[in-house]
């Protein structure tokens, strides 16, 4: 049979909703309908997407997969029939923090000056792939491995790491601040789009305790109140600065990569424009002596 949008969107329903009654008041439809319709996406797959064995449904693993999937298509196909997209058709530019750091300004100006029929929306989307697997963005500016299926990156640069601390910290006397350093003090950590993980120390001298966040603000607010300290790279400090907090060197851990992404197949027509853009204008900085 041939599958249509509201197979995609009966689908999404139910993996937001977590339970078909409320999945069908939301669509809306009757619930044999929207069960029917769910098994008829199934059918065409071959796969349960949907785990049924208990009251409130579960996705498999095919069903997670495919979330992903729908949610983009359903995002390219209300991009596509949005009727604003026929006077200009914007090249959405996500990111989870701190962007491309200092480079970011100079990349906004330049795009400006360079492609003035494209507008570049910059849009923060507390997210691992900044709203890119889930279609909310054509590209994205990312730290650290990126492992999510279906995408392309393109490497841009690499930072180094800082920590960040309350400035009343005995931390912020020392120059520069080592992960031996650290093991006394709870670490903050963003689970959703942060770069640190306890793997950064070895197993025998990890961090007495530390305390998950979801986003970059609690995590700024978490050590400004002085309950953690965190590490982060150079791009924050000027991004996020804060009286109350201290930045410093990490003098023993490894650099972070900067990647642009992008969803392979289709996507937006001037990606490959941004790609080039970003490393001139990171090329031009480095010259000029910005960091």
């Amino acid at each position: 049979m041939t599958i249509e949008l509201r197979h995609l969107r009966a689908f999404l329903a139910i993996a937001e909703e977590g339970n078909v009654t409320r999945a069908a008041a939301r669509l809306p439809l009757s619930q044999p309908a929207l069960s029917r319709t769910l098994r008829q996406l199934e059918d065409h797959f071959g796969a349960r997407l949907v785990d049924r064995s208990t009251h409130h449904l579960e996705l498999t693993a095919e069903g997670h997969t495919f979330r992903d999937k729908a949610r983009a298509a359903l995002a390219a196909v209300e991009t596509a029939l949005d009727p604003r997209g026929l006077r200009s058709r914007p090249l959405r530019l996500g990111h989870p923090w701190a962007a491309l750091g200092d480079h970011t300004v100079p990349l906004l100006r330049r795009w400006d000056e360079t492609h003035p029929g494209t507008p570049l929306e910059l849009l923060r989307i507390d997210d691992r792939t900044a709203g890119l697997t889930q279609g909310k963005v054509d590209a994205a500016l990312l730290r650290g491995e990126v492992t999510a299926a279906g995408l392309r990156t393109e490497s841009l640069m690499s930072e180094e790491r800082v920590v960040v601390m309350p400035v009343d910290s005995p931390l912020a006397a020392l120059p520069r601040v080592t992960l031996a350093d650290l093991a006394a003090h709870p670490i903050a950590l963003n689970t959703v789009s942060g770069t640190t993980t306890m793997d950064l120390w070895p197993p025998a001298a990890r961090p007495v305790a530390t305390i998950e966040v979801t986003n970059t603000d609690e995590w700024l607010i978490a050590i400004a109140a002085g309950r953690a300290v965190g590490i982060s790279t150079s791009a924050t400090p000027s991004h996020h600065t804060h009286p109350s907090l201290a930045f410093r060197p990490l003098a023993d851990a490894p650099a972070i990569p900067v990647v642009l992404a992008w969803r392979e197949g289709l996507g937006h027509p001037a990606i490959p424009d941004l790609v080039a853009l970003a490393h001139q204008v990171i090329a031009a900085d480095r010259t000029a002596g910005t960091p």
